[in-house]
């Protein structure tokens, strides 16, 4: 397996799959990384700079991307000499029963990166560019994350692929993966890392202010925008529990009012939601008291109240439990300032 170079003296370079359709951010934002990179490298080191470079890279007949903003880039040009890691960068899509009709548009895309990693590339995938890489089935038995909202629809099209999507990255070999489309930068920065040194990567981490301590995708999750298929039933539920949320809640209760069997139900949470209607309804108090804590200056008691909690404390629990931070550090990061 091709590995990257430890001491910036045999240089390293990062291919990007070149992909029509592309966000432009996950192209620019790691050649830019680079660049920053490099010139701090000559500044530390001017006798030994490091040697860092990368490229667009695609298949036979590409000759430029298409961003999802309408701006080409180019030169493409094909894989050899191989690069030391290969980036398959997000692209934009409506939803994501979108992303995955258009997998059949990138086969020869999908086929170039098991050529690739049969050659020994390591191979890095964001945001919706995990999708390509779950297709070509290099990831099936493996651990991987993607962007949060894609979680549900990953997991039914990819069920071989041991998804942790709350994390931020995910390292496993050869193949890593990472979240929604800023993640691109906290990938770029562990890439240069292992391409250089940590000393490096940590200062141009600074000078483009990526935030390399996130792990989680966990405080940033909207329910509300989860990819999932939408049916009468699903309807039901949702207007009924966020009519309820503050009150109490039983799947017999839910059941009833929808006219259907618990084991139905419990069925039917499985199939759409991946979780029992319990573990849903807690999804859902969660997300009513992140919007409160957002938009109120309520108490955190009044606020467990008016999610269908009598307990602060096992709230509390609760609430880390699901988003990675204490109720008190979600007000102070995602607050809203209204003057």
């Amino acid at each position: 397996m091709t590995e990257p170079a430890t001491d910036g003296r045999g240089g390293f370079e990062l291919g990007i799959l070149a992909l029509d359709g592309a966000m432009l951010t996950s192209i620019g934002g790691p050649l830019d990384a680079l660049r920053v990179a490099q010139r701090l490298g000559e500044l530390r080191d001017p006798a030994h700079p490091p040697r860092l470079s990368g490229r667009l890279i695609g298949v036979p007949g590409c000759t430029r991307v298409r961003t999802a903003v309408g701006v080409s880039v180019g030169e493409v040009g094909g894989p050899d000499p191989l690069p030391d890691v290969l980036l398959v960068p997000g692209l934009m899509h409506q939803d994501a029963g979108d992303l995955l009709r258009r997998l059949h548009d990138y086969e020869a895309e999908i086929a170039l990166l098991r050529a690739l990693h049969l050659k020994g590339v390591r191979i890095v995938a964001a945001c919706s560019g995990t999708v390509l890489l779950a297709a070509s089935g290099l990831l099936d038995g493996r651990e991987a994350t993607t962007s949060w909202w894609l979680a549900d629809a990953f997991r039914r099209a990819f069920p071989a692929v041991r998804l942790q999507a709350d994390r931020m990255l995910v390292e496993h070999h050869d193949l890593v993966t990472a979240g929604a489309a800023n993640a691109v930068m906290l990938l770029s920065m562990r890439v240069l890392a292992q391409a250089t040194d940590e000393h490096l990567a940590q200062h141009t981490a600074r000078m483009l202010m990526v935030d390399t301590g996130r792990q989680s995708q966990a405080p940033y999750v909207v329910q509300a925008l989860v990819e999932r298929p939408r049916d009468s039933l699903t309807e039901r539920v949702e207007r009924f529990l966020q009519h309820e949320l503050h009150g109490d809640l039983s799947v017999a209760r839910v059941a009833e009012h929808c006219g259907t069997s618990e084991r139905s139900l419990l069925r039917h949470f499985r199939a759409t939601f991946g979780v029992s209607p319990l573990q849903h309804i807690q999804r859902l108090r969660v997300e009513r008291a992140k919007a409160l804590l957002e938009t109120t200056h309520l108490s955190l008691d009044e606020i467990v109240g008016r999610c269908g909690y009598a307990d602060p404390a096992s709230f509390r629990k609760l609430f880390k439990r699901a988003t990675a931070l204490t109720p008190t550090d979600y007000r102070s990061r995602f607050r809203l300032r209204v003057h």
